[in-house]
């Protein structure tokens, strides 16, 4: 295999050295060489955008499959597939290929719905990296891009799915799809031109020929944003919590090849088998039990998948004969309010790296991370946040938790509809309250060290516990992260 002077001779070790040679290979060998020497931090938190990536990537390649056998017609046929109980009902050609990708598409069923969980699990790790990008500062510049184009790529997975849950056109889709339709005409002057757009005429119109294309460009799209968000954050050193030896000119950590991609891909592999193995094991969506859609019926106990549960639980907890008439036309406030509601709060998660820098002033260049303790007032804003989004979330299934613990629904919407109003300004006093005690802990820790147990008796008679002070390096930590506490 080798020569004298030791150069290979073999074929393969002939083409690498040639290749090395050509422009191509010179790049592809500095891009190698840069990310041997790119070193990354080693943290839990890193570990949801590799979630995220093999969700997408599930998502992708079952889609791909899928693509191939369903069919996204609206036009009506007499059902004869492996489905019995079905036979000689009027489907959409939708259902039925929907249908025969789940009972005669050999593996069709654990593609079907490994695509769904994926797709349940997706906007999750999403929300996962944005709060855990949020609790920690790591918005600030120069990655607020970065935070903007994962703010995107929650946005694209949540029309993704939404898009998707109307695809197999059963009766639980088709009811979803009646209360956009509500949604949609309730919006004064464009209402109805904006229902006509979506489903192009009546209800319900030719709506699964329209939603297939947006549903085709969000995976795209979403490659799209993923790339241009890796090459924006690949130009600035990656962020990392202060320890020993960090600072803000430096990162400790592992190279990033090709020991952290060992462990990303790690972690990739053990999701993606995840997702297969509930795919095979746990049924979701199964069309044949809830039949095919139709106009004139709806389905039962109905909600939406929980990614879109927010939404559905705005329009719950507006109190009834929200309307009035005004310049020849009625203003349906129980639509148009919590469309307003839920655009601001989605525009100001959008551009909140703006508005923190626009208030503190702060406009330099950040590389070390926040313990959220330290940063009481944005930790706050974020619980309110999550308490805001919970609310409404919760009141997605309002009726289903009236029905499991034996409640009136009025009471449970009176109650959510509190919690709406003040669960925000209780979630970020009491949480700013622990951060500022969490602060004063730290504090006595450094001055006085660890409470060890012991108690001792001093000559005088009195008893104390003994205390060890900290080390050097968790002195430095709390006293670094402590020094850049804010109000």
């Amino acid at each position: 295999m080798s020569g004298a002077s030791g150069t290979r001779t073999d074929v393969t070790g002939r083409l690498a050295e040639r290749l090395s040679k050509t422009r191509i290979g010179r790049r592809g060998g500095a891009a190698m060489q840069e990310l041997r020497h790119r070193v990354v931090p080693l943290h839990w938190s890193n570990l949801f955008g590799v979630v995220a990536l093999a969700c997408l990537a599930v998502v992708t390649v079952t889609g791909v499959v899928l693509m191939f056998h369903y069919t996204p017609s609206s036009a009506t046929v007499a059902y004869d597939g492996a489905y019995p109980t079905l036979h000689g009902a009027q489907v959409s050609e939708a259902f039925a290929s929907t249908m025969h990708v789940s009972f005669e598409v050999p593996g069709g069923l654990a593609l079907r719905q490994a695509h769904h969980w994926a797709a349940l699990l997706l906007p999750a790790a999403l929300l996962a990296q944005l709060l855990v990008t949020f609790f920690t500062g790591a918005f600030r510049r120069p990655r607020r891009a970065g935070w903007v184009l994962l703010f995107l790529l929650l946005i694209a997975a949540l029309a993704g799915g939404w898009s998707g849950y109307a695809l197999p056109d059963d009766m639980l889709s088709g009811t979803g799809l009646r209360i956009v339709e509500g949604i949609t005409l309730g919006i004064p002057v464009v209402g109805t031109w904006l229902k006509d757009l979506l489903f192009g005429g009546a209800f319900p119109g030719d709506i699964i020929e329209r939603l297939y294309p947006l549903h085709l460009v969000v995976v795209p799209a979403m490659i799209a944003l993923l790339v241009v968000r890796v090459a924006l954050l690949a130009r600035h050193r990656p962020p990392q919590f202060a320890g020993p030896g960090r600072t803000e000119a430096n990162v400790v950590g592992l190279p990033l090849f090709p020991n952290a991609a060992a462990r990303a891909g790690g972690l990739f592999l053990i999701v993606a088998g995840m997702l297969m193995l509930i795919a095979a094991t746990v049924t979701i969506n199964p069309i044949w039990l809830y039949g095919p859609a139709s106009p004139g019926d709806a389905g039962a106990g109905s909600q939406p998948d929980w990614y879109t549960g927010f939404l559905d639980g705005a329009l719950r907890l507006v109190p009834p004969g929200w309307e009035f008439v005004a310049l020849d036309r009625t203003w349906t406030l129980a639509v148009l309010v919590p469309l307003a509601v839920i655009g601001a709060f989605l525009l100001v998660v959008a551009v909140y790296p703006f508005l923190e820098e626009r208030i503190t002033g702060d406009r330099g260049e950040h590389h070390m991370l926040d313990r959220p303790r330290n940063m009481p007032t944005r930790t706050g804003i974020g619980v309110a946040g999550v308490v805001f989004y919970a609310t409404l979330w919760a009141a997605g299934s309002a009726d289903l938790i009236a029905d499991a613990f034996s409640l009136t629904i009025e009471g449970v919407v009176l109650t959510l509809q509190v919690a709406l109003i003040v669960g925000p300004a209780i979630g970020f006093t009491i949480t700013r309250r622990v951060c500022l005690g969490l602060q004063r802990k730290d504090r006595d820790v450094v001055l006085h060290g660890f409470e060890t147990g012991r108690i001792v008796r001093l000559p005088g008679g009195e008893y104390v516990e003994v205390h060890e002070p900290v080390d050097r390096y968790e002195r430095w930590r709390l006293l670094e992260t402590g020094s850049r506490s804010a109000g």
